[in-house]
């Protein structure tokens, strides 16, 4: 029971760190939140789902193979391999997300038109094409299909010190060990995901960002971008 004990604490402790040093837990979905317009519920909801997916991708890994005798080192380059995967999933969706989003932030540009009416008076005026181009079916497609993109990427992204967790009590053989150390270590992970998510999220509330409205889909798509190219090159 004392053995338990302590590798409860140290599933909580790297849970909660590593969660918190990893800004891919968290970043996406607070400038996904922004670009969006999403409301904190959908931003938590969102972050939930992924967050479990997140954790339960990997314990089920972990799971299937103590139960098939499957060495850790092989587990481990799973999870690296499905490291790899997720990271490049990010940069890709980022970096298609920034495209989108510079492009659109230049059809948006404001812009002066001169009219001529009959009696040879004219004046001018300023706007952008915000409305005139941009579809609202394809606005309403875009905001539907990205909290589901966010979900795939995470399922795929694995919780690397999930499965050094796990060698201790398969090697008990104690089932209930695997069950704590799994749960303690999930629930801490997501709870701090959403900590993290929504404080941020109702910080951004009382900065003038609308001001940047323009803009905010490029900065969004640059942020999940580098937040890939840290993971992968930096190991963050």
């Amino acid at each position: 029971m004392n053995d338990l004990s302590i590798l409860i604490s140290a599933a909580a402790s790297i849970g909660f760190f590593h969660t918190l040093f990893g800004p891919d837990h968290y970043l996406p979905f607070i400038v996904m939140a922004q670009s969006g317009r999403w409301s904190l519920r959908k931003t938590a909801w969102v972050t939930l789902l992924s967050g479990l997916g997140h954790v339960l991708s990997s314990v089920i890994l972990g799971l299937a193979g103590v139960v098939l005798g499957i060495a850790v080192a092989r587990l481990e380059w799973i999870e690296s391999f499905r490291g790899n995967l997720a990271a490049w999933a990010l940069i890709a969706f980022g970096l298609v997300y920034f495209i989108w989003g510079l492009r659109r932030a230049w059809r948006q540009r404001p812009h002066r038109h001169f009219h001529l009416h009959p009696g040879h008076s004219g004046h001018t005026h300023v706007h952008n094409h915000q409305h005139d181009h941009v579809h609202v079916h394809e606005t309403e497609a875009k905001a539907n299909l990205t909290p589901w993109i966010l979900f795939t990427i995470f399922v795929l992204g694995p919780c690397e010190p999930l499965i050094p967790l796990l060698i201790y009590p398969a090697a008990q053989n104690s089932w209930s060990g695997l069950f704590w150390v799994s749960l303690v270590f999930g629930l801490i992970t997501v709870v701090t995901m959403l900590g993290v998510v929504l404080l941020v999220t109702l910080g951004t509330w009382a900065l003038p960002i609308r001001k940047f409205d323009r803009y905010i889909h490029a900065v969004s798509g640059a942020t999940i971008l580098f937040s890939g190219l840290a993971i992968h090159f930096l190991g963050l």
